[in-house]
């Protein structure tokens, strides 16, 4: 539904706190890691507002961050789409040109048989990944075509092709396992029969670069080229900013025209970047990492201290006296799984237009109680605006 003729102005404040991977399922071990994290003030926040689920793209459908984050902020991803790579450009400030094909790249360890070891490379510390990264930039070569590779946290890194001829259908080399090689890019389309080539021989250099390393392959995905996609403020005429550490976040925030602020050092740097800045905007994203990367590393008590850190400064934000608060998760990465999964993710909505039900916790079994129900997450954008009272009455 385009919301462009219903939107009206206001100087009510909307913050938006993601936890990544927020959601989980319980088994008979014992309830979800948000269940069973100590989190009293979010508890204080769906005991005076409002609670449902919400599902990312579909029913049964694992969405990746990048569907995660549109849905988020209110577009659908099976019209929308954004690749892993072009975030990572974005998030890097590296400028991504008509015709370029950038992807997301991790640094694996893989064994003597080329099969992978580990997807992360044991999650390599940044000051380690990056001279390897540099040395990558510095000795690939590939003729007709420029090589860029740039590090963006630990294992992660963002590979770019520009030349001309390039094409963005190819499919991703990560098989998301291990014990198997990395797989083949492969076209899926024939005009991208000779990027696919071109990536194949990037990653063969690669191997042969860090050959001895503890890192010593790439694994990539999310292979992507310049799309437009409405801006952020021109779709619901808000004033965005985004307070997020990790450059893909900040990219897809930096792609949809909000304003990235600095990049904060922890969550109480998060805090208070929130609140230097908290006169000049009327809608803030705030995203916190850990909790995805603790269920992907399958570390349970990890991602209960991740969700238990975002709750010991809710008082902080909620001392702003914000009119409207969201707090929920662009997917589930349940630690039972190690990966992202298809279950609904629980959502909190504080706002006095919002009208307060009978949950009294924060969590999904808890919030499946709620008056905001299970819905599509691209559909709680204009719930937030109504509740901003940004969103005049339609028809007569």
């Amino acid at each position: 539904m385009d919301l462009g003729p219903l939107l009206t102005e206001s100087d009510a404040k909307i913050v938006v706190v993601l936890l990544d991977g927020l959601g989980g399922y319980a088994d008979s071990s014992g309830g979800t890691e948000l269940e069973d994290a100590s989190t009293p003030n979010l508890d204080a926040l769906a005991a005076a507002g409002t609670s449902g689920r919400a599902e990312i793209v579909g029913p049964g459908i694992t969405p990746g961050s990048g569907p995660g984050h549109l849905a988020l902020f209110g577009y659908d991803p099976l019209e929308f789409e954004l690749g892993r790579g072009a975030l990572s450009a974005a998030g890097l400030d590296v400028q991504l040109l008509p015709g370029d094909v950038a992807a997301r790249a991790n640094l694996c360890a893989l064994d003597g048989d080329g099969k992978i070891i580990d997807r992360r490379a044991g999650r390599i510390a940044s000051p380690l990944a990056v001279p390897l990264v540099e040395r990558l930039q510095e000795q690939i070569s590939i003729d007709g075509v420029e090589v860029i590779i740039r590090h963006e946290r630990e294992h992660r890194a963002m590979v770019m092709l520009r030349g001309d001829g390039l094409d963005p259908r190819v499919g991703d080399t990560d098989p998301q396992t291990t014990g198997v090689p990395p797989t083949r890019p492969a076209a899926l389309d024939p005009a991208a029969e000779r990027t696919a080539r071109l990536f194949a021989e990037l990653e063969r250099q690669t191997h042969e670069i860090l050959a001895g390393e503890r890192a010593n392959g790439i694994l990539l995905r999310g292979f992507d080229t310049l799309e437009e996609t409405p801006g952020f403020g021109d779709r619901y005429g808000l004033n965005a900013a985004a307070v997020a550490t990790y450059p893909m976040y900040r990219g897809i925030a930096r792609l949809l025209g909000m304003e990235v602020l600095r990049r904060p050092e922890d969550v109480q740097d998060q805090v208070a970047l929130l609140r230097e800045s908290y006169a000049d905007h009327d809608y803030f994203f705030v995203h916190h990492k850990a909790t995805d990367a603790a269920g992907e590393d399958g570390n349970r008590d990890a991602k209960i201290a991740a969700i238990e850190q975002i709750d010991a400064v809710i008082p902080d934000i909620m001392a702003l006296d914000p009119d409207v608060v969201m707090v929920t998760g662009d997917h589930g990465t349940p630690p039972q799984m190690e990966a992202h999964s298809w279950h609904p993710v629980p959502v909190l909505l504080h706002a006095e237009r919002g009208g307060r039900d009978s949950v009294t916790r924060f969590g999904e079994s808890f919030a499946s109680q709620g008056m905001l129900g299970l819905r599509r997450m691209s559909d709680i954008m204009p719930i937030l605006l109504a509740c901003a009272g940004r969103l005049k009455k339609y028809g007569a």
